[in-house]
């Protein structure tokens, strides 16, 4: 065994129960037929697939088989970091094997994430796999399945509908990112599904941890499964039909310290590199970090500023009269709050942009709806703003104000339009903030309602990238200041032409 085996809770299988299983032939067909898909770390593009100590433990306790031969486990949960090889083995170790090799006539095997394209990373290795080895004069290959004429099986992807999953039989599941099921729908579905099959047939999630709640607020079925293995692995419970293998960091631990990114990630420094983490934790956000790479459940949504890192920057100091402003203005006409952040432009590399949160206008708690926005008064702010200061620029977002915006820029005030519902700019922009905050290379006033709203600001992640957003429409934590702070410091960092600001007379 090496290092990191076992992970941080195992539940317990019969040294007999694994002597009896066929673990050493899965991992026999992993190494001579599995291949690495990408040059990396773990080797190049095409090199056979080299398991280590703690993939073949998992292996052989995954396929542990009672006396009469049937599977020990019908539900597996397989927990570990992102980066950590899961792909590979779930398609040669687990698909690929389960479909060719492990003896099962008519089989049926399933990838299912919660989108398809997530399934597909899984079936399109084991495609590779097939399609350069021997195994291809063996099976027939498909845009979604593989099928082996000789016995009439299949290696199937599908999308996470539920509804339309009736009527599969399958005999193996490898279940992608459970963490991020909306609902248990999918994984009934398919667990009923295996009822004709009896012991021949296992359901393997293999995930990363994530949010303990789904957006009604109940446990996520994969962290109730999370729960649920603790207490098989304790001993609280006994189901020999259960298995998990669960790598994490200790809940306490500080996400910045190495020694923990070894804990939780059981190819640290060997088929995820040590550097990726340097990196990675520099600049992902604090929760994420710890779901992603400590493998670790958070109770809320992600949180943007690691904790700590925003109060480190707070320095206390007046406005510079002769330093050039770029104002951020976010605003609203009701139920949120109206932001001008001022953040001055550095003179040199040497000099530290300032945040200032100029004013706000927030909805009190015991008013009405009648509440509205003073717009006079934000027009007569940023005016008289201008007139004391030397203001380079105001980064305005232009929903609802673009009367305003056209009333100022008439005055002569230096009007930018930047709208925050532009997702491409704002991921830039956000990502330039986080770094400089968490890289201390900004400083602000140390205002209260600033700092609630950063608080305030969840991520959202998407295929464009990490930006902040509100936790959901309806709520009332505002993050206007927040940015309104992006959008100063987006403009004051960027590689504005020096030149003579003039003053501004309104």
């Amino acid at each position: 065994m090496t290092d990191s085996w076992p992970p941080a809770y195992l539940t317990p299988v019969p040294v007999e129960a694994i002597a009896q299983g066929d673990g050493e032939f899965a991992i026999e067909f992993a190494e001579t037929f599995g291949s690495v898909g990408k040059d990396g770390i773990a080797g190049k593009a095409g090199d056979a697939l080299q398991l280590r100590g703690w993939q073949k433990e998992l292996l052989k306790n995954l396929y542990a088989r009672d006396e009469r031969g049937g599977l020990l486990a019908t539900t597996a949960l397989v927990g570990m970091p992102r980066k950590n090889g899961k792909s590979a083995l779930s398609s040669a170790a687990i698909g690929l094997y389960s479909l060719i090799a492990e003896g099962v006539n008519g089989g049926e095997v399933i990838a299912v994430a919660a989108e398809k394209e997530q399934a597909r990373i899984v079936f399109g290795e084991a495609k590779r796999m097939v399609e350069n080895s021997e195994l291809n004069d063996l099976c027939q290959i498909y845009k979604d399945s593989i099928y082996v004429p000789s016995t009439n099986s299949v290696f199937k992807v599908v999308s996470a509908e539920a509804y339309s999953k009736e009527g599969l039989n399958p005999s193996r599941v490898i279940m992608d990112e459970l963490h991020a099921h909306k609902n248990r729908d999918l994984y009934d579905v398919f667990s009923l599904a295996m009822g004709n099959r009896g012991k021949i047939a296992q359901l393997v999630a293999i995930t990363t941890a994530g949010v303990k709640s789904d957006s009604t607020g109940e446990d996520s079925i994969a962290y109730k499964m999370y729960q649920y293995g603790k207490k098989v692995a304790s001993g609280e419970l006994v189901d020999p039909a259960f298995f998990m293998a669960w790598w994490e960091a200790p809940q306490d631990a500080d996400h910045r310290d190495p020694a923990m990114w070894a804990i939780a990630n059981p190819g640290f420094d060997d088929i995820v590199s040590a550097d990726d983490f340097v990196s990675a934790v520099k600049r992902t956000p604090e929760a994420e970090f710890r779901t992603k790479r400590l493998n670790q459940w958070v109770s809320s949504q992600i949180s943007w500023l690691p904790t700590g890192t925003w109060d480190a920057c707070a320095d206390a100091g007046e406005l510079d009269p002769d330093a050039q402003y770029i104002l951020g203005f976010d605003g609203s006409f009701s139920g949120d709050s109206t932001v001008i952040v001022a953040c001055s432009i550095p003179e040199s590399e040497d000099d530290l942009p300032r945040l200032t949160l100029v004013k706000a206008w927030e909805k009190p708690a015991d008013a009405d709806d009648s509440w509205r926005v003073n717009i006079q008064d934000a027009e007569d702010t940023i005016g008289e703003f201008c007139r004391q200061y030397k203001v380079r620029e105001v980064a305005c977002d232009p929903y609802r104000w673009q009367r305003s915006m056209e009333v100022m820029a008439d005055k002569g005030i230096p009007i930018v339009e930047w709208p925050s519902t532009s997702a491409r700019r704002m991921v830039t922009a956000c990502a330039k903030f986080y770094d400089a905050v968490v890289e201390k290379r900004l400083v602000h006033d140390g205002d209260p309602l600033l700092a609630r709203h950063l608080s305030n600001a969840v991520v959202k992640k998407d295929n464009l990238g990490v930006r902040i957003v509100k936790e959901n429409r309806a709520s009332s934590r505002r993050i206007d200041a927040a940015v309104a702070a992006v959008l100063a410091y987006d403009r004051a960092s960027g590689r504005i032409e020096k030149a003579v600001v003039p003053q501004f007379f309104i």
